[in-house]
């Protein structure tokens, strides 16, 4: 292994101070195998972000992680055994267990692989140098393949051959888009190598369910400021490739709107000011997920008044509106129409249909209920019920 001494994750860090995750550990070192941290949660420790998934890589082949398992009084679920993968439960929390691994075969979508008791042959099978990176249960950094500068620098670079890496799953792509939008220096732009070879392989993209595009792009909107990186979908071809008609121009302005305001990121926000084709299809959105974008979508066409959208459809939808109706008149929000959104969302029409009859009936008291309700709304949620009832 190569390890590097002298880089050493905070003992304190919430995975390497889990007793139950450090029992796992030690059951299999107990046997003589090797028993590190890797990927997300490592890398985000020595970044200092929040604890990304925590996953564990072995030299032990599977069935002898769950015949360790079994002997230290853990429980061991085969959840992907033929790939490598045990799930070993202690005090009911899961830690998946993986056996280090090459890979044999690639179609671009899954892989056939090959166990290894290589670590370098597990690194090589990942996507990016930075993403390479192991920890012993002491916390003691392993780097097989020197992706440690890489993530020092914040740059997202593939290993290797950047262009064998896309070929095994075009999802790399997008995944290559989104890791820059969360962990890049934008400052140093994009590597040219992986920009060249992503614009060569956009057909790739099409062999991809839109249930793994919808994912990743949920993910790469969410980031604080995914504004460069979609900049850099649109030049390669990948965001029209995806998307067919989206527009990126609207999210810097959507981001400075938010950053100024305190607010915090909204993908479905960032979503519908990307627009494009049958986006609810093309990313696999849920009902819910497809009934939000709808709404705003409605609100900007009918351009219905964002405190209206707040008190009907709740306050993420009224400020959503807001933000979108300013990046299109490139006008900033206010900290006091975003307080109007909360008061809106909070709002009750004092007016039902008992004070209207027997007066008013039928097909009239529907009518005469939403005209008072929209005075209402119009009048700022001010108006009283006895104010409303005197209208004519």
């Amino acid at each position: 292994m190569d390890r590097t001494d002298d880089i050493v994750i905070d003992p304190v860090t919430s995975w390497l101070a889990d007793p139950d995750g450090q029992a796992v550990c030690a059951a299999l070192v107990a046997q003589g195998h090797q028993a590190l941290f890797v990927g997300g949660c490592v890398r985000n420790a020595l970044l200092g972000l929040p604890d990304s998934d925590v996953d564990i890589a072995t030299d032990a082949l599977p069935e002898q992680t769950m015949q360790v398992a079994v002997n230290a009084g853990f429980k061991a679920v085969p959840t992907g055994i033929d790939h490598g993968t045990i799930t070993v439960v202690a005090n009911d929390k899961p830690y998946e267990i993986t056996t280090f691994r090459r890979d044999v075969a690639t179609d671009g979508r899954r892989a056939v692989v090959a166990f290894s008791k290589d670590i370098r042959d597990d690194a090589l099978r990942r996507d990016f140098t930075m993403n390479a990176l192991y920890a012993t249960p002491e916390g003691r950094v392993v780097d097989p393949l020197a992706g440690l500068p890489d993530l020092q620098a914040r740059r997202i670079r593939f290993i290797e051959d950047a262009d064998a890496r896309i070929r095994e799953d075009y999802l790399r792509t997008l995944r290559f888009f989104r890791f820059f939008a969360w962990y890049a220096a934008d400052q140093q732009g994009f590597d040219p190598v992986a920009v060249d070879v992503i614009a060569r392989n956009l057909d790739g993209l099409g062999t991809l369910s839109a249930e793994r595009i919808g994912q990743e792009m949920r993910k790469l909107l969410a980031a604080p400021d995914p504004s460069f990186a979609l900049a850099g979908m649109r030049n390669t071809g990948v965001l029209n490739t995806i998307l067919p008609g989206a527009d990126d121009k609207q999210i810097g302005l959507i981001v400075h709107f938010e950053q100024a305001l305190g607010l915090g990121t909204d993908w479905q926000t960032r979503l519908v000011a990307l627009g494009g084709e049958d986006v609810p299809q093309k990313l696999r959105l849920s009902r819910v997920e497809a009934k939000s974008q709808d709404i705003l979508r409605s609100a900007l066409e009918q351009m219905t008044a964002p405190t209206e959208v707040a008190y009907r459809h709740g306050q993420q939808l009224g400020v959503s509106t807001l933000l979108l109706r300013s990046a299109i008149a490139e006008m900033p929000p206010t900290p006091q129409e975003i307080a109007q959104l909360e008061q809106a969302a909070q709002a009750t029409f004092p007016v039902s249909a008992a004070d209207l009859m027997p007066e008013v009936e039928g097909p009239a008291l529907g009518a005469r209920l939403k005209a008072l309700e929209q005075k209402w709304i119009a009048s700022g949620f001010v108006l009283k019920k006895s104010e409303l009832l005197n209208l004519p």
